[in-house]
């Protein structure tokens, strides 16, 4: 097993995550067998229940080093191969104290697995102040020599910077740092973050590979990467626009909402479409604030009238919860293309209760315990006296019980789905009746048909809710099934799509599953739609 540590220093947010998923897609067009590792140095704390403002992270428990050399080995795909490479992102910054323990469990690791075995990427910034113009080395050489003082040595040094390096400050660099200029690799500023692997390839990332960690690397045509360099080309040339709606109460930091601006690009891309996401604070959208910022209000409802679809995103607490239903009312009865995940999904189903089957009061009991009409619940198994540790997480099966579903035609007319769930509360199933008497159908619930897991309206353009987060699995040259669907919807095309049974046209063919970390040779290609 080969080992791949990607740490950062000067700044957090430098790229180190991007920098990870580079060098993964490099090495799997290269035929190699690859997994990946995210670490975030949070300690006994439940980073689950963090606001998306203080940073959603997941969390490491001790016995680091044995737990990621077991981790390493378990196959990430049905073919059950296991990896030959693991991509280990070590999140923070170098130097922060509680990252400490991290970077001295993988001190010590790097001599467990022997020298060969192991190589360090350390992602650095290279500021260039706009009052000189100068590309600045000093932050870099001081966090590679932080680095070294804690006994790791950086093979690579990836510079993050607005424009390429000028030869004499890579140069510099390799001088102080104590690497080959070779070893300098620059990341500038590019129209795409998705040309970073190509920028990591064309410094010969690879051959360093091949030298430094004795990878069986076949001498062949990078087919994937050809196909990633036709992905990235197109988001240069494309034309035509559409834009999404994001109501949501962590819009003032888009980085909350991550995932799922990225399901939404690699969705539009995969219509030729540039995609424009207008955020939306959902309080902005209440009847308080008419009332108290009626500036406010009528440009968050500007914003929502004019947007191509609507997506509700996600999320804990009662802030904003009134905006959305209002936002998802307008979506359903102006018969916009709409797209609710978990939380959003569960207020579609608050929404039509209250307007539609005429219970106005209909609640989920997350917000109101004392609500006559608990359409949402929590789940028999959530203890209710804690926030942390008590919600239905990880991949869970979904089965479509209905063959004419917009949902499961998207999906490739598939029986059943396996996909990422993070709640705790749920559609109350001894209500389920009502909704689709009226034409809200659940057309997807878990093995034991208890749990509502997909929703759809009848006689809507796109009207489309789930329990589970499908932007988890979205991947840039596979979009998740439900993001595209909006997309589709959006641009006034998902009728045509579906009309043609779900064929995208030939012309625009790429090839790599990227969920998997098989190489792109065992892969089938995936055809997208045409302008």
């Amino acid at each position: 097993m080969k080992y791949i540590l990607v740490t950062g220093g000067v700044i957090s947010g430098i790229g180190k995550g991007i920098i990870a998923s580079s060098v993964g897609t490099i090495l799997k067009s290269c035929g190699l067998h690859v997994t990946a590792i995210k670490i975030d140095p949070y300690i006994n704390i439940d980073a689950g229940t963090f606001s998306p403002y203080e940073h959603v992270v997941p969390h490491i428990t001790d016995a680091i080093q044995e737990w990621v050399m077991r981790q390493a080995k378990v196959s990430v795909d049905d073919d059950g191969v296991e990896p030959q490479v693991c991509v280990i992102e070590l999140g923070g910054t170098v130097g922060d104290i509680e990252s400490m323990p991290f970077i001295e469990a993988f001190r010590q690791f790097q001599f467990k697995v022997k020298r060969e075995n192991f190589c360090n990427i350390h992602v650095s910034l290279v500021p260039q102040p706009s009052t000189t113009g100068e590309q600045k080395t000093k932050p870099t050489q001081n966090s590679v020599r932080e680095l070294r003082g804690l006994g790791l040595s950086p093979d690579l040094i990836v510079c993050r910077c607005s424009t390429p390096l000028d030869t004499a400050v890579k140069e510099k660099i390799s001088m102080f740092c104590h690497v080959e200029p070779e070893q300098v690799i620059c990341i500038h500023d590019v129209s795409s973050l998705y040309r970073v692997p190509l920028l990591l390839e064309d410094q010969g990332m690879v051959e360093y590979f091949c030298r430094r960690l004795d990878l069986p690397i076949e001498k062949r045509p990078h087919r994937m990467l050809t196909k990633w360099k036709e992905m990235s080309d197109r988001t240069d040339r494309l034309l035509e626009h559409t834009s999404i709606a994001l109501v949501g109460k962590y819009t003032k930091l888009s980085d909350s909402y991550a995932s799922v601006i990225k399901a939404l690009e690699h969705s539009a891309l995969a219509i030729n479409y540039k995609l424009e996401v207008k955020y939306i604070d959902s309080a902005d959208l209440e009847p308080s604030t008419q009332q108290e910022e009626p500036v406010k209000y009528h440009e968050a409802w500007q914003k929502l009238c004019s947007a191509n679809g609507v997506l509700v995103p996600g999320g804990f607490g009662v802030r904003g919860t009134e905006g959305k239903i209002q936002a998802i009312r307008w979506a359903r009865q102006q018969k916009k293309p709409f797209l609710g995940i978990c939380l959003g999904m569960q207020l579609a189903v608050c929404e039509f209760a209250r307007n539609v089957l005429g219970w106005q009061d209909a609640n989920s009991t997350e917000f109101d315990p004392e609500t006559k009409h608990p359409v949402v619940i929590d789940m028999p198994e959530h203890n209710p006296g804690q926030m942390g540790g008590t919600m239905r997480l990880g991949k869970r099966r979904t089965i479509f019980n209905s063959t004419s579903s917009i949902l499961r035609k998207l999906y490739g007319d598939v029986e059943h789905v396996d996909e990422r769930h993070r709640h705790r509360f749920e559609v109350n199933p001894e209500l389920k009746h009502h909704f689709e008497e009226k034409g809200l159908r659940f057309v997807g619930q878990d093995l034991a048909g208890k749990r509502m897991e997909v929703i759809e309206l009848e006689d809507h353009p796109y009207f489309v809710g789930v329990q589970y987060h499908p932007e988890f699995t979205s991947r840039p040259i596979k979009p998740s099934p439900p993001y595209f669907g909006l997309l589709l919807a959006a641009a006034a095309k998902l009728q045509s799509y579906l009309i043609k049974g779900c064929r995208l046209s030939p012309r625009d063919t790429y090839s790599d599953c990227s969920g998997s970390s098989s190489p792109d040779s065992e892969l089938s290609d995936l055809k997208f739609l045409s302008v």
